[in-house]
């Protein structure tokens, strides 16, 4: 049986003046529907790189991607992308930045009421419909990542892509994002990939967390099954020793397998 989203034997090398750099290789990487991937590994071992792959921005020497047994070679609305810049335009409101997307995406096959009510109602996933008419501008950092989550909701699309969507954020702010996004991937059952740096946030959300050997030429190094139930609450897996230790897993990991540069 086919995975969901398959990442088969991906290699990528780029011309740069001092002539090739080889960011990628072999990785390879099956995703099932539902499923909530992190990657994590120190700067420069290709996360964003594979993160791209997947949204088609980025175009493998090698190998391949796969989401249901299609071949991924360009953009498309089936894989949303929330990037840590949130990318609102600031010239919109709320509401009419995710509308612009919702027309984009849904503008033949929904009617004008119809479109309305669906932005209306991702607005409510992320709790920010009281916010609809103001501007980006106007609104709190964690506010706007909130209203990019909601527009790429809005795509509706198959695999929900998340490059360091709350790195820029203080940590509650963040923590409070994570306890959302949480939320609405059980309520809705995406399917997401998610880079991240932070340790208790990929143990936190995620059902499998994929660890990556340092470049150039990285390869997933380790993948760690996480086992813990839902609904998950941080408060009470504070004190867990399963989840301490998978973060330990983690850390363990990331120490071992930390630069040069870093470890002098």
């Amino acid at each position: 049986m086919n995975a969901y989203l398959s990442i088969d034997d991906v290699g990528i090398t780029f011309q740069t003046e001092k002539g090739s750099f080889r960011a990628l290789d072999h990785v390879n990487l099956k995703v099932e529907k539902g499923e909530f991937i992190s990657i994590i590994g120190h700067s420069g071992c290709g996360k964003s790189t594979i993160l791209n792959i997947v949204a088609g921005l980025l175009q493998a020497t090698e190998g391949g991607v796969l989401l249901e047994n299609r071949e991924v070679d360009s953009p498309g609305p089936d894989r949303a992308v929330v990037f840590q810049n949130h990318s609102l335009l600031p010239w919109l409101s709320v509401y009419d930045n995710i509308k612009l997307a919702v027309d984009k995406v849904h503008g033949k096959t929904k009617s004008k009421e119809e479109r309305h009510a669906w932005i209306m109602h991702n607005l409510q996933l992320v709790r920010m419909d009281h916010a609809k008419d103001k501007t980006p501008n106007e609104i709190s950092g964690g506010m706007k990542q909130r209203v990019g989550i909601a527009r790429a909701l809005a795509m509706e699309p198959k695999v929900l892509l998340l490059d360091e969507p709350f790195g820029a954020l203080d940590a509650l702010t963040r923590a409070h994002l994570q306890d959302s996004l949480l939320e609405i991937q059980r309520r809705l059952g995406n399917t997401v990939m998610m880079i991240t740096h932070d340790v208790d946030e990929a143990v936190l959300l995620s059902d499998r967390i994929v660890m990556m050997s340092n470049g150039p030429a990285a390869s997933i190094a380790q993948i760690l099954k996480v086992d813990l139930p839902h609904p998950r609450r941080r408060v009470e897996l504070a004190d867990d020793a399963q989840y301490n230790h998978y973060r330990a897993e983690v850390l363990r990991f990331l120490h071992g397998h930390a630069p040069a540069s870093a470890a002098a």
